[in-house]
């Protein structure tokens, strides 16, 4: 009874193991997803405002890539540093007393560019060193970063706090200048 169940095993494995036919055709490929949100870091370096008589003082910049819909845009001023190696960002929008008055920085963005304005309460041109030779650190934030909604979020106001939280490398900042 055994030799007959043995050989029933193995031409039954021999059957199984050899039922081939021909392969069927491949699947249809899925589609192309959207690339992922990527939070990154660009620089402006020693730019100058350029005045015109409708927006007065301000820098005009395009954006390429185009960021998505639910991303924002953080931008830090360069206001010294701590040694050569250890720079202090500050987040605009920002108003700098002055003795002449008081300046402010702003801006705005969309998909597709971004206008840091410079305005105050005097002539600005009384005060070069705001609108001259400025450093500025551009941070795209992904807005689809939580899938919970409940993502903790960090001072954004910290350029050091932004960049640990999104995981940025900022020793290789992109230029756009």
């Amino acid at each position: 009874m055994k030799k007959i169940l043995t050989l029933f095993a193995v031409v039954g494995l021999i059957a199984f193991s050899s039922c081939t036919g021909p392969e069927g055709p491949p699947g249809l490929d899925g589609p192309q997803g959207p690339e992922g949100p990527v939070a990154e870091v660009f620089e402006l370096q020693n730019v100058n405002f350029s005045y015109n008589s409708t927006d007065g003082y301000n820098i005009y910049q395009k954006l390429t890539p185009v960021i998505f819909d639910s991303d924002v845009i953080l931008i830090y001023r360069l206001t010294g540093t701590i040694n050569p190696t250890t720079p202090i960002w500050q987040q605009i929008p920002r108003t700098v007393y002055t003795s002449k008055g008081n300046f402010d920085y702003d801006f705005d963005f969309s998909k597709s560019d971004f206008t840091i304005f410079a305005g105050g309460n005097y002539d600005l041109a009384l005060t070069p060193e705001f609108i001259k030779n400025q450093t500025f650190r551009i941070v795209i934030v992904p807005g689809a970063f939580s899938t919970t909604g409940k993502s903790v979020k960090p001072d954004y106001s910290d350029y050091n706090a932004v960049i640990k939280k999104y995981n940025i490398d900022d020793s290789n900042v992109k230029r756009l200048n």
